[in-house]
């Protein structure tokens, strides 16, 4: 019987998990060395431009089991489409988003959890899970 990998495990482990194979390495591979935030679409023409063969199909599959371990963080574009990247810390986290160059930063927010934890018990609601994002323009691009 094994256990589940513990929140350490998951930060360090990238996108592999317990099994591993050919697409996850090559997909786990890119996020490992990319600066900001990366949709589907893009991390799979990145693995085109570099010869992997890799369907789209299989990133999403791929990325969202990651995303379900807690492997990644997403955050939604303003265009509404999900964006991936390899969790940097371990905890919960909310993330500060560059709209023109895609920094991100990640912030803690304990205003907003004591927030979330507060409605939810107004309304009777339990086992309340919640995303921020804040999205603004980093110092560089603000200077452009």
């Amino acid at each position: 019987m094994s256990s589940a990998p513990s929140t350490t495990d998951a930060a360090t482990a990238g996108t592999t998990g317990p099994r591993s194979t050919r697409q996850k390495r090559a997909v786990d591979e890119v996020l490992a060395r990319a600066v900001g935030f990366l949709t589907a679409q893009e991390l799979h023409a990145v693995l085109r431009d570099e010869g992997q063969q890799v369907g789209l199909a299989t990133v999403y599959r791929i990325l969202q089991g990651a995303a379900e371990a807690g492997l990644v963080d997403v955050v939604k574009t303003e265009a509404g489409e999900a964006a991936y990247r390899r969790c940097r810390t371990e905890h919960h986290h909310h993330h500060l988003l560059c709209r023109s160059c895609g920094r991100s930063v990640e912030i803690e927010g304990p205003a907003v959890e004591d927030w979330a934890h507060s409605v939810a018990r107004e309304h009777g609601f339990v086992e309340v899970a919640h995303t921020v994002e804040l999205i603004g323009l980093c110092p560089d691009c603000a200077r452009a």
